[in-house]
């Protein structure tokens, strides 16, 4: 892999086929499904400017490998917003290029902009590279996820 300079930026409307690309590898990798109504509205959240859900890519060469998003949330226990960094996924072709910690801290700055006082994510336990990625980041939380699909 070359080291080309790597651009971070928030999507846009052009770049909705390579994201449908990778948000599709995403789902794969998670084992999931997620019906087409629901990509269709998620990605004009994206692009719509008062949604609570933005996205970044990481493009490389000119070519959009790696999406981040996220997702701004109020909370009980502040007054502050928390941002949520809900989906994250490099293409399997450009892992190991540094483009999942640049979208991290890229979505780091991004909740900062917006006062956030906290970001978060999860993975699943399986899910050892991102985990050992995630670990240099910051010490993983005490929390356990229980969730219950209605």
């Amino acid at each position: 892999m070359t080291m080309a300079e790597i651009v971070i930026r928030k999507a846009v409307e052009t770049d909705e086929a390579r994201w449908r690309e990778l948000w599709a590898g995403y789902v794969d990798f998670y084992r999931g499904s997620v019906p087409e109504e629901a990509t269709q509205l998620t990605w004009a959240r994206i692009l719509d400017p008062a949604s609570n859900i933005d996205c970044l890519v990481a493009e490389r060469d000119g070519q959009v490998d790696g999406l981040c998003n996220y997702v701004f949330h109020d909370s009980t226990w502040s007054t502050q917003p928390i941002c949520y960094l809900q989906d994250l996924f490099v293409d399997p072709r450009s892992r190991g290029g540094g483009l999942a910690r640049q979208l991290i801290l890229a979505c780091e700055e991004e909740a900062k902009k917006k006062g956030a006082f906290r970001l978060y994510w999860q993975t699943q336990e399986y899910n050892a590279p991102a985990r050992s990625l995630y670990d240099t980041i910051v010490p993983r939380s005490s929390f356990i996820v229980y969730r219950k699909n209605l």
